[in-house]
C-alpha cells in the first residue's frame, strides 16, 4: 500500500517541500479554536469569541483567493513571504491586544488583517505537485490523496494541542505554536525554491476574469460550503453531546476519531489507481458522507457517537480529494493555485456558517439540535451534488473527446512526417547542415 507514496515522495524536493508543508498548514487546524479560547477565558465572552474567530475566517474567505492570483502571477516565494511575515506579527499582536485586555476593536483590527494574509498553505503544496508530476493523473491522484490525508493528520494533532496548551500552561499559549509553525514552517517551505511552479512569461496572454466562470466550479465551491458546515456543526454539537453526558474533557477524543477515520481512508484510496471517472467517484464520496452524518443525530452514547463519526470518516478525504482533483481539472494550469483556494475557501466558509447555525439550535434545544444541522448540511451537499452531476458529466465528455482530438493530430502529424519523400527529407538535412556551418564560420545564415 505505502509503494505509490515512496514514488511520489522519491521525487526530488518532494518529501521536503511535502514535510514543510505540513508544518506550515498547522495553524489552519489551531487558529480558529485558540482564538476562542483565549478570547472566552480573558474576556469571559463566548459570543464575542465566537466573532473574532469569524472575523478570521471571513478575511480569508476575501483575501485567500487574491493572494492566490498573486501567486500565479509572480510566483510563490515573492508573494507568501511577505504575507506571512505580516499574517504573524497581526497574530501575535491579537494575542498581546488580548492579554493585556485592549478594547475589542483592536481583536476585531488584528483578527481581519490576520485571515487576510494568511493564504493558504495546502494549495501551494498542491500546486507543487502538479508542477513535479507534470501529465501523470495516477500519481497525481496518489498526492493529493497524501496530502488530504496529512490535513487529517494536522486536524487530529492541532485542535488537542491547542486545547492542551490554553487548559494547562495560559489562555493565550494555544496561539503559540500556529505563530511559530507559520513562521518557521511557512518560510522554510517558501526557501525551496528549485520545486516552486513556474511564473507563465510576462509576454505570454493571461487568463482574464475569474476562475470562478469555469464550468462547474461553482457548484463544486458550493458543496464543499455544505461539507465544511457539516465539520463546523459536528464539532460543537460534539462538544455539548460530551458535556450533557458529563465527559465534556473526551470531545477532543471523539473529534479526533471522526479525523482518523478519514486519515486512513485518504491513505487507502491514495494507494489505489481507479478507473471509474472521476465525476462519479466524487458523487458517490459526497452521498456516503451525506449519508454516514446521520447516524449522529441516532447516536445515544459517546461510544456509539465515536463509532459512527469513525465509519462516517472514511467518506471524508475522498470526497475532498475528487474535489480537488476536479478543480485541477476545470481551471488552467495557470490559475491552480487560484482554483484550489477558492474551493479551500469555500469549506472555511462552510466550517464558520454550520458552528454558528449550530451553536444557535444546541442553545435552544440541546446537542441533537445541533446534530440536526449537520444533517442538513450532509443534505445539502448531497443536492447540490445531484444538481451538478449533468453538467460534470458533459464536461467530462468534452474533456474526454478534446483529448481524444489532440491525440488523433498528434498520429496524423506523425503519419505525414513517414510519407515524407526521401528528397525532402535529404534536402532540409543539406539545408540545416549548410546554415550551421555558415553560423560556426561567423557567416549569416540565409535570411529566414
Amino acid at each position: 500500500m505505502l509503494q505509490p507514496y515512496r514514488d511520489v515522495l522519491a521525487r526530488p524536493g518532494a518529501f521536503a517541500f511535502s514535510a514543510t508543508g505540513v508544518v506550515a498548514r498547522l495553524p489552519m487546524s489551531m487558529v480558529g479554536i485558540g482564538i476562542v479560547l483565549m478570547v472566552s477565558a480573558l474576556y469571559e465572552s463566548y459570543g464575542l469569541a465566537g466573532r473574532v474567530s469569524a472575523a478570521v475566517v471571513i478575511a480569508q474567505a476575501i483575501g485567500a483567493p487574491q493572494i492566490a492570483r498573486l501567486v500565479d502571477r509572480h510566483g510563490q516565494a515573492r508573494v507568501m513571504r511577505p504575507a506571512v511575515v505580516v499574517s504573524a506579527v497581526s497574530l501575535t499582536a491579537l494575542v498581546v491586544a488580548a492579554t493585556l485586555r485592549a478594547p475589542t476593536v483592536w481583536l476585531y483590527v488584528t483578527a481581519v488583517l490576520v485571515g487576510a494574509t494568511i493564504g493558504s498553505f495546502g494549495s501551494l503544496v498542491r500546486a507543487r505537485w502538479n508542477h513535479a508530476l507534470g501529465d501523470d493523473p495516477r500519481r497525481v491522484h496518489t498526492a493529493y490523496s497524501l496530502e488530504s490525508a496529512l490535513d487529517e493528520l494536522v486536524f487530529v494533532i492541532g485542535p488537542v494541542a491547542a486545547t492542551l496548551l490554553a487548559t494547562s500552561v495560559s489562555p493565550a499559549a494555544g496561539l503559540v505554536v500556529p505563530i511559530v509553525a507559520m513562521v518557521v514552517g511557512g518560510l522554510a517551505f517558501l526557501a525551496l525554491r528549485r520545486t516552486e511552479p513556474p511564473v507563465a512569461p510576462a509576454h505570454e496572454p493571461r487568463p482574464r476574469g475569474t476562475v470562478l466562470r469555469r464550468p462547474g466550479m461553482v457548484v463544486i465551491i458550493l458543496v464543499f460550503v455544505a461539507i465544511g458546515s457539516i465539520f463546523g456543526a459536528t464539532d460543537v454539537a460534539t462538544v455539548a453531546f460530551a458535556e450533557e453526558s458529563g465527559r465534556k474533557e473526551l470531545a477532543g477524543v471523539i473529534l479526533a476519531v471522526f479525523a482518523l477515520g478519514s486519515l486512513i481512508s485518504g491513505l487507502l484510496y491514495g494507494a489505489r489507481h481507479w478507473v471509474s471517472p472521476l465525476h462519479r467517484r466524487f458523487a458517490i464520496g459526497v452521498v456516503a458522507l451525506a449519508v454516514g452524518v446521520c447516524a449522529f443525530f441516532l447516536a445515544q452514547s459517546l461510544w456509539v457517537l465515536a463509532a459512527a463519526m469513525f465509519v462516517a470518516g472514511f467518506a471524508i478525504a475522498p470526497s475532498i480529494i475528487n474535489g480537488n482533483a476536479l478543480v485541477a481539472e476545470l481551471v488552467p494550469p495557470g490559475r491552480l493555485t487560484e482554483g484550489l483556494t477558492w474551493v479551500g475557501t469555500g469549506l472555511s466558509i462552510g466550517v464558520s456558517v454550520g458552528a454558528s447555525v449550530a451553536g444557535s439550535r444546541i442553545d435552544a434545544g440541546g446537542s441533537h439540535a445541533g446534530f440536526l444541522v449537520v444533517v442538513a448540511s450532509g443534505a445539502a451537499a448531497l443536492v447540490a451534488t445531484l444538481v451538478a452531476l449533468p453538467s460534470m458529466r458533459r464536461q467530462a465528455a468534452l474533456r474526454r473527446a478534446a483529448g481524444e482530438a489532440r491525440a488523433d493530430g498528434a498520429e496524423r502529424d506523425a503519419v505525414s512526417v513517414e510519407d515524407e519523400p526521401p528528397s525532402a527529407t535529404a534536402g532540409a538535412t543539406v539545408a540545416a547542415c549548410e546554415l550551421a556551418t555558415d553560423r560556426t564560420a561567423g557567416r549569416p545564415g540565409p535570411a529566414g
